[in-house]
């Protein structure tokens, strides 16, 4: 029997859910299943330039594992934006991390204070 899979901390649930070609898409085209998770993982390491291992501590994973969600990640994106197929973000293991117990979200949700005071 599998060793039940553990809950992988996420610091934010996606606004958009489905991504696809514009226009002359195909709708007949296979729908690719992106997790949360490993949105979260792109995320991480594209976007924030975290590196595997501080992914891992905030995913409350192995680095490993963090390197095997981030390549089928990525592999979907590619078959997304390759072969025109339509991507919606759902489901997967995970578990919101509480705002005040992640060092990350206090550190985003001062940035987003910040923003929202600088626009006034």
């Amino acid at each position: 029997m599998p060793r039940p899979q553990k809950k992988r901390f996420v610091c934010m649930e996606p606004n958009h859910f489905l991504f696809g070609p514009l226009g002359l898409g195909d709708p007949d085209k296979a729908i690719i299943h992106l997790t949360v998770d490993e949105l979260e993982c792109i995320r991480l390491l594209d976007l924030e330039h975290l590196t595997q291992e501080q992914v891992a501590s905030q995913m409350n994973v192995a680095r490993t594992t963090v390197q095997r969600i981030y390549e089928e990640a990525r592999n979907k994106v590619a078959k997304m934006l390759i072969d025109g197929n339509y991507l919606q973000v759902s489901g997967g293991s995970y578990q919101l991390c509480s705002l005040e117990s992640c060092p990350h979200c206090q550190k985003h949700q001062h940035h987003l204070s910040n923003e929202k005071e600088e626009t006034k």
